[in-house]
């Protein structure tokens, strides 16, 4: 892991995605669904005691051309409270990440499935993906992962010894 510089960590949302304990070392991911480095990062933070894990969406279509498509399905699925699910199958299984694919995600997690194609078509949804991504910009992310934790910026591939620091 690359510390970039020292950072102070954005702001935690009301309406932002976390899991773990309240109580547990606050970090922000910056990720994008079709980012293989992300995938990996993503179950490995799964697996941490102790770790209060934010995800907000940085797709990155020049080089991900569905991150954003996956990042709304993500948002959909999250308006039927199911978001970490669909986090975890988008990052599960990258290979297919079209419409036939994401409807059948939402069909296995039990989610109104015209409801979920609706919702994350809609301007609510595109606005709030649009919102993450340029709360990274603003905050100098560049690449995905990028994690924010106790006042630094890792970006990058991101190994096990680097996240045993946090």
């Amino acid at each position: 892991m690359r510390d970039l510089r020292s950072a102070p960590l954005p702001p935690f949302c009301a309406d932002d995605h976390a899991r773990g304990p309240a109580d547990g070392v606050e970090l922000i991911e910056y990720g994008d669904f079709e980012c293989p480095f992300c995938a990996a990062l993503s179950l490995r933070l799964h697996r941490r005691d102790g770790l209060l894990h934010v995800f907000r969406h940085f797709p990155v279509r020049s080089s991900h051309p569905r991150a954003w498509p996956a990042a709304c399905a993500a948002e959909a699925a999250a308006l039927q409270g199911r978001f970490w699910d669909m986090h975890d199958a988008l990052f599960a299984d990258q290979g297919r990440l079209e419409d036939p694919h994401l409807w059948q995600r939402a069909r296995d997690l039990g989610l109104d499935v015209q409801r979920f194609d609706s919702d994350r078509r809609s301007e609510a949804v595109r606005t709030r993906v649009q919102d993450d991504f340029r709360g990274g910009v603003r905050a100098g992310v560049v690449t995905t992962p990028t994690l924010f934790a106790r006042g630094h910026m890792q970006a990058g591939r991101i190994d096990d010894r680097a996240l045993d620091s946090l």
